[in-house]
């Protein structure tokens, strides 16, 4: 795997650290800037909305840049808005520095996934991107309890400039060792082509069903996800000070199937896909119903860590078939993945009231099951591939193969990719 997909997973860390960074110290940053515990969690709202909505914004402002040119120049916009964070006097000045770095963040995602895709044959694109995602697994692992002792040792300020450290790291290595890659033309790849050619395949009616997988499967996470520490602390019986180190192994599930599903999700995207949201319900079910048993919680947490946001990979694999690889996708995709943090929590914190602690969960095996529904379309059409053999087979074996390929990618270089059965 080339130096630069690793380069990407450092840069997509110190980001990530950043997001989670307020929600590990909620109670510091709200008295260092005289407001409540809620209005500090608008900040979190804040950076999810920034990415949602500013990142596809931001991604089409650098599609006529080089891709190295775009990644330092989104390295520059959240490096400014962090150390904007570090210094806000007040917080009107931490909420701005909070859209600033959410938007920079999904630009940079996508741009980041999309140079790692380039840098690779096709077979490996998922691989590739499973690579670069490690660095928002290791955010989860890592950057959040890291920042957190940090900001609660030395003040919340000093986590952020932590970050600022972190980020001009991975920005000095991307700028000394990622090689310089030009900005592909139309007639290239599905990777640039400008702007109207991304925006073209945004009129695929597919495409959206594919994005709205990721979403839900995210989603189905996320509502749980959102709520492990009341209910591990509440209904599982678990002290506090446990739930950090119970977080970390979930962090380290996370990263375990991340590998697993990075290397599988070129191959067998649509498999992958339909087993992890079959098991990502089923865990979800088994999480709920066994909430007061310490023991199954704690188990089915871990196994929920293996199957949720771990299908990322094959999600962008998904996405990049039926969109393009090119970086205005993948700043999409990462907006409706961020689109499914949201829904998740807020679905499950308006069902808490009246519904109890474990109902978000319950939230979650809904948004599973629609997942498997979107999935249908694809299973149908493996399975009209796979039967219809004694004629036109060659032809329509054909067409699947063409309706996979990245658009624009030429069929004499390097194996198309792999078919999603």
């Amino acid at each position: 795997m080339p130096l630069t997909v690793y380069l990407m997973a450092a840069g997509i860390f110190s980001m990530v650290t950043s997001e989670f960074l307020v929600a590990g110290l909620m109670p510091q940053i709200g008295d260092g800037l005289d407001v409540t515990v809620s209005q500090v969690g608008y900040l979190v709202t804040a950076f999810a909305a920034a990415m949602t909505v500013g990142g596809p914004f931001l991604a089409a402002g650098v599609l006529r840049l080089r891709p190295k040119q775009a990644l330092m120049l989104l390295f520059g916009i959240f490096l400014a808005g962090n150390v904007l964070a570090a210094v806000a006097s007040n917080y009107a000045v931490m909420l701005v520095a909070r859209v600033v770095t959410g938007t920079a963040s999904a630009a940079f995602l996508g741009a980041a996934i999309s140079l790692s895709v380039r840098l690779v044959r096709p077979e490996q694109a998922g691989r590739a991107v499973g690579v670069a995602l490690n660095g928002l697994m290791l955010g989860t692992l890592l950057g959040l309890p890291i920042s957190t002792f940090i900001g609660e040792r030395y003040g919340w300020r000093s986590a952020f400039w932590a970050v600022t450290v972190m980020t001009v790291l991975a920005a000095v290595a991307t700028l000394v060792w990622a090689p310089r890659v030009d900005r592909q033309q139309s007639g290239d790849s599905g990777a640039g082509g400008g702007l109207r050619r991304e925006l073209g395949v945004f009129r695929n009616p597919k495409l959206w069903l594919v994005l709205s997988t990721s979403t839900l499967v995210i989603g189905a996470t996320f509502s749980a996800f959102s709520y492990f520490n009341p209910i591990l602390t509440e209904i599982s019986g678990f002290s506090t000070g446990s739930v950090p180190l119970l977080l970390i192994a979930y962090g380290a599930a996370n990263l375990i199937g991340n590998m697993v599903v990075g290397r599988l999700a070129d191959r067998y995207t649509i498999p992958v896909l339909l087993t992890g949201l079959i098991s990502l319900g089923v865990f979800l079910a088994a999480f709920a119903l066994l909430a007061e048993a310490p023991v199954g919680a704690v188990v089915f947490m871990l196994a929920i860590g293996l199957v949720g946001v771990t299908m990322n990979p094959a999600m962008a694999a998904r996405v990049q078939r039926t969109g393009n690889t090119g970086p205005l996708v993948n700043t999409v995709h990462s907006s409706f993945i961020t689109l499914g943090i949201i829904i998740g929590s807020a679905l499950g914190g308006l069902a808490i009231p009246h519904f109890g602690l474990v109902s978000p969960v319950w939230i979650g095996v809904g948004m599973a099951a629609l997942g498997v529904l979107t999935l249908l379309p694809d299973l149908r059409r493996s399975r009209r591939s796979r039967h219809h053999v004694p004629e036109g087979a060659a032809e329509e074996r054909a067409g699947v193969a063409a309706e996979h390929r990245v658009p624009g990618e030429k069929e004499e270089a390097n194996a198309p990719a792999a078919p999603v059965s």
